[in-house]
């Protein structure tokens, strides 16, 4: 086990971070933890070429996941190694404020060079006939109802699973504006649509149960479980079922409709200084590198405005 590793998890809750949050940094440590123990490296030995070796076990498919007895299935990509490294850097730097024997700066451990993939965004009629599928590819009136509310108020509102799969009832007003506690604890405010609200309502209408969470599972015989929230992990199974069966070829997650959301907002004017407040960014940056336009709207704005674009004679 780390040194002080549960005081460094208890100083992030009394600072206020999210379980989620915490419970990240718990898994990514673990996984530094079980890569020590694999080597034979005691903690105090740690040194630059152990870190070296570090990043070559998380790029492979033999290191071991959170989980002791199940190996990595597939390659993580830089982001998810970056995330690591940072949770391994933010422990040691807590060490060193403590006055703990710490044997390596934090600031030695370099994060990897990411590649920036082609952003993809589904065309915006394949978003609609997604977020539209639930009515007609579930069986149970209730489970598509439900589901389908689920994806109308991720698209309507640009919020994170997380936060969706954490919404309580009271966080809605009348108008259909929505009170976020986001990532870092961050507060903000959302909006429905008046098409999503509706489908909401509706979904509403079918619940006779007095409980907080706004989307709940339901088990045998149609019947509600207030005891419980609908998961992120099985809302995600849903979407790409979902997209299956549309053979919609863009990948699409419940990610894919917060791009969405950003994407088609900035193609008709949305100022992003109002979109970075929406979707609960800290910087500026972050919001532009998130927008991403769609290939087809990159395409027009060339012919349109591209000062060399008239027809020859």
């Amino acid at each position: 086990m780390l040194p002080c590793l549960d005081d460094f998890l208890l100083n992030l809750q009394a600072n206020n971070y999210s379980p989620e949050t915490v419970y990240n940094y718990e898994r990514d440590l673990k996984v530094f933890d079980d890569f020590l123990n694999e080597s034979d490296i005691e903690f105090d030995k740690l040194d630059k070429r152990t870190i070296t070796y570090y990043k070559a076990y998380l790029v492979s498919r033999d290191r071991k996941t959170a989980n002791l007895d199940k190996k990595g299935d597939k390659q993580l990509d830089s982001l998810s190694v970056n995330r690591m490294l940072s949770a391994l850097r933010s422990y040691l730097r807590y060490l060193i404020d403590l006055d703990h024997p710490c044997p390596l700066p934090p600031e030695v451990i370099k994060l990897t060079k990411t590649t920036r993939k082609h952003p993809q965004v589904a065309e915006l009629d394949d978003l609609v006939r997604l977020i539209e599928s639930p009515s007609s590819l579930e069986s149970n009136p209730k489970v598509a109802l439900r589901n389908r509310a689920m994806l109308e108020v991720l698209f309507a509102t640009g919020m994170r699973i997380s936060e969706l799969c954490n919404l309580n009832r009271n966080q809605i007003d009348e108008t259909g504006r929505i009170f976020i506690i986001g990532k870092g604890r961050k507060q903000r405010f959302v909006y429905l649509t008046p098409r999503a609200k509706q489908i909401l309502d509706a979904y509403l209408s079918t619940r006779q149960d007095n409980c907080p969470a706004l989307f709940i599972p339901y088990s045998g015989r149609n019947v509600a479980n207030p005891k419980k929230r609908i998961s992120t992990n099985s809302l995600q199974e849903k979407i790409k079922r979902y997209r299956e069966k549309l053979r919609i070829n863009v990948p699409t997650s419940a990610h894919s409709l917060r791009h969405g959301f950003a994407t088609y907002l900035a193609e008709r004017g949305a100022n992003p200084a109002a979109l970075q407040i929406l979707l609960g960014h800290e910087s500026l940056n972050t919001t532009t590198r998130y927008v991403h336009a769609s290939d087809k709207y990159a395409e027009e704005t060339h012919h349109r405005y591209h000062p060399l674009g008239g027809h020859t004679d």
